[in-house]
């Protein structure tokens, strides 16, 4: 025993070590976070325009689009305001709670954007979601 540690000659320790096994789920851990924030949305919201097609997870939800020159389509049909507040009152009242999902493009102006979100907050419609796009980089 004395000579081993003269020459230092460690003996075999029972057991596993598991500090490799740790250093790699913590690179696996780090890889991790940083890939799941790169997925997380940006502000940047220029869409295309709602005579583009589009793809809606529900059938039953209407998509309103304001384009950059203050033009609101509903479901990819120009309407005015007042047209759509009729159409969105007569689908709410076939169908209480349908979604609604609103796409501004960005080059807009924000006081059109507000004008359809209290139409709809008078009309009293609760599943409102605001489409953007996610930023490339």
């Amino acid at each position: 025993m004395a000579r081993a540690k003269r020459f230092g000659i460690k003996k075999r320790e029972k057991g596993i070590n598991v500090t490799p096994f740790v250093d790699v789920l913590l690179v696996v851990l780090v890889i991790f976070i940083l890939t799941s924030n790169a997925t997380i949305p940006g502000i940047e919201v220029n869409l295309p325009k709602a005579s583009s097609s589009m793809a809606l997870e529900k059938p039953k939800t209407k998509a309103i689009t304001v384009d950059n020159a203050g033009q609101i389509f509903l479901d990819a049909f120009p309407v005015s305001l007042a047209e759509l507040e009729d159409r969105l009152r007569t689908e709410k009242a076939l169908n209480p709670d349908f979604p609604v999902i609103v796409r501004g493009d960005a080059q807009v102006q924000y006081a059109r954007v507000v004008e359809v979100l209290d139409l709809l907050r008078r009309i009293e419609l609760n599943q409102v979601g605001l489409v953007t796009g996610k930023v490339q980089g």
